[in-house]
């Protein structure tokens, strides 16, 4: 790959969650000595000449007196990051006959420090499926990466720990061994559990109902009656993640440099909570130059919860409706747009009406009815309308607070979720959704049908409730899992019963 002063070596980026193949071409001509890097980079990756030429310095090597410049191809891509440390060292060194040639199926990543050791780098999954992707065999990545390297399988993943290992193994004189493939560890459980709520059954029916069939969930009651407690312990009771939930959810949170060489993998649901002064750009993503995900993404294949739901900001609650929708979210700037996987539960938590006491048996609250309608009027209907489950929270009293005997746990509720999660596999198939929620309109048609007695209770619920098209879809889809937990193949009167009465609030009746 050498030819007079010039090398090429082969690297990866990222744009957005995505990573894509980089060709790091490194030229050493006549001149004075300047060094360039070309091909659209940002601040980070200019900066590069500085740490290359350092690092070279201080492992020995002797830094060419010469015309520099590498170029990043693509040149048209922007090339954010510091994972270009490494392929433009190994370039220069090697175009000026300091090293062999890299083999043309290997790839290097890394971002280098002064001393010439090698940091970790975020973005290590995706990059490597694209390197899988691109033909590349051999991937040469900072000993802190290389877990979440492996996980992109087929590939010889490198661990290095510096320059000076590095240039040994090239020069054949001291190799690096292969990092082993991670495989995560069954963990203990965290500790949550709904065994240590007491009383509130109903809310745990519901949420029992949202974990089986990944359906959003709201709750409204006064402060103090466990309303949070509940939402987190949400992921004790839901599936595992499946393989390629895991990594999907991996790539997300690797990007964000989430993920660390002791958990280079997310091997539980995500549970993202949050705080209500975040903004719409946190929550949905965004960013310049390029854009990168938020708060929704992070959630991916787990848990949205929004305690004190009003208080967010209302462009913030807007942001949710697309991705509520279509499981995505397209972040668009003059510099790029990017798509992002966004499918999660949303789980919220409200007051009743701004003192929070409305409806208490104290009668301590003080908001009129015009106060409480103002409180309720900050959400929309459109946003109202894809949440599937309402289900109130009453305060405890005295005897429900002091009774000793535990409530059921979270392994016996989540081993019903379980097999419910189970039909709806063998229903949809590995080509449909991967639960109720997600069913589309021939889904529906073809899984909820309703007979003659049902088509009447529903009826009577439109005209009554006077339902959308799509608040009614959401109410077969919960229908639906209510008869799988129940075992039943056909949705009957009492599980569209139930679900309409999960539908429907009396605060936002009022």
């Amino acid at each position: 790959m050498v030819e007079g002063l010039f090398c090429k070596v082969r690297s990866l980026g990222l744009q957005g969650v995505n990573g894509y193949e980089v060709l790091a071409e490194c030229d050493l001509s006549n001149g004075l000595p300047a060094f360039d890097v070309v091909g659209l980079p940002d601040t980070a990756v200019k900066e590069a000449r500085d740490r290359v030429r350092s690092a070279a310095r201080n492992c020995g090597f002797r830094f060419p007196a010469a015309r520099i410049t590498v170029n990043l191809a693509p040149a048209d891509r922007r090339k954010a990051g510091t994972v270009y440390d490494l392929p433009m060292l190994v370039g220069i060194l090697a175009a000026g006959g300091q090293l062999p040639p890299p083999e043309e199926d290997a790839a290097f990543v890394g971002e280098l420090s002064l001393d010439g050791s090698l940091r970790p780098v975020t973005g290590m999954l995706p990059m490597a499926l694209a390197a899988r992707r691109a033909g590349i065999r051999t991937l040469y990545v900072p000993a802190d990466s290389a877990a979440e390297a492996t996980l992109a399988g087929d590939l010889t993943v490198c661990p290095v720990e510096s320059v000076e290992e590095l240039v040994a193994h090239l020069r054949g004189k001291r190799r690096i061994g292969p990092a082993e493939v991670w495989r995560p560890t069954a963990e203990p459980e965290a500790g949550l559990d709904f065994a240590d709520v007491k009383g509130q059954d109903q809310v745990k029916r519901a949420l029992e109902i949202a974990a089986a069939g990944g359906h959003n969930l709201a709750m409204i009651g006064p402060p103090g009656s466990g309303k949070s407690m509940l939402a987190k312990r949400l992921p004790s009771i839901l599936p595992a993640l499946s393989e390629r939930e895991a990594l999907e959810a991996t790539e997300i949170h690797s990007v964000m440099g989430l993920t660390s060489r002791e958990k280079p993998m997310v091997v539980q649901r995500p549970f993202r909570a949050p705080h209500h002064s975040i903004s719409a750009t946190g929550m949905a993503g965004g960013g310049s130059p390029i854009p990168k995900p938020g708060e929704i993404s992070l959630a991916h294949n787990g848990v949205l919860f929004l305690d004190e739901l009003p208080e967010f900001h209302k462009d913030v609650l807007e942001s949710l409706r697309q991705p509520l929708e279509e499981g995505k979210v397209q972040i668009s700037r003059a510099a790029a747009s990017e798509v992002f996987p966004s499918r999660f539960m949303l789980i919220c938590a409200m007051n009743p009406c701004k003192c929070g006491w409305y409806g208490h048996p104290s009668g301590r609250c003080r908001c009129s009815e015009t106060e409480v309608r103002k409180y309720l009027g900050k959400l929309s209907g459109p946003l109202l309308d894809r949440i599937d489950l309402y289900v109130e929270v009453p305060a405890l009293d005295f005897e429900e607070l002091s009774r000793k005997p535990k409530a059921e746990s979270s392994a016996a509720i989540r081993a019903r979720v379980e097999r419910a999660r189970q039909v709806q596999a063998v229903r949809f198939g590995r080509e449909g959704p991967d639960c109720n929620a997600h069913m589309g309109p021939r889904d529906l048609q073809e899984h909820c049908p309703l007979d003659e007695a049902c088509r009447t209770v529903m009826k009577g619920a439109f005209e009554r409730m006077g339902l959308t098209a799509r608040s009614y879809d959401r109410i077969l889809r919960v229908a639906r899992t209510i008869a799988d937990l129940d075992g039943a193949e056909q949705i009957g009167v009492p599980h569209l019963a139930e679900a309409i009465q999960y539908r429907e609030s009396g605060y936002f009746r009022r």
